[in-house]
């Protein structure tokens, strides 16, 4: 899917600086941050906005709760953080391609 920016991230043709990959999600900084620690975690497979989830999504959204805790303390975000998910138009959603934010300050 040429036109989704986050699937040319995937597809290694755009550049972002990547925390963590496996075989279903990817996990970068934000291009423009709105924290000091501010990354996105993304699944590889195609997945519009949260109004398109399934229940054969269920472990890899739960896989993705799971890192973005995991990758938030490794950063530095040991007493807390933000997380979200904005969801289709009216959501804030600008990147048609499903994400997770998280942001933080290390304090």
């Amino acid at each position: 899917m040429s036109e989704c920016v986050f699937c040319e991230i995937i597809a290694k043709t755009i550049p972002a600086k990547i925390i963590f990959e496996d075989d279903e999600i990817l996990a970068f900084y934000d291009a423009t941050p709105k924290a000091e620690v501010h990354f996105l975690i993304t699944p590889k497979t195609h997945i519009e906005s949260m109004l398109l989830l399934q229940s054969n999504h269920q472990e890899l959204m739960g896989k993705i709760m799971l890192k973005a805790n995991e990758l938030a303390v490794s950063l530095g975000l040991k007493s807390g953080y933000k997380v979200q998910i904005n969801t289709g138009i009216n959501g804030g959603q600008e990147v048609f391609h499903l994400h997770v934010h998280v942001l933080g300050y290390k304090r």
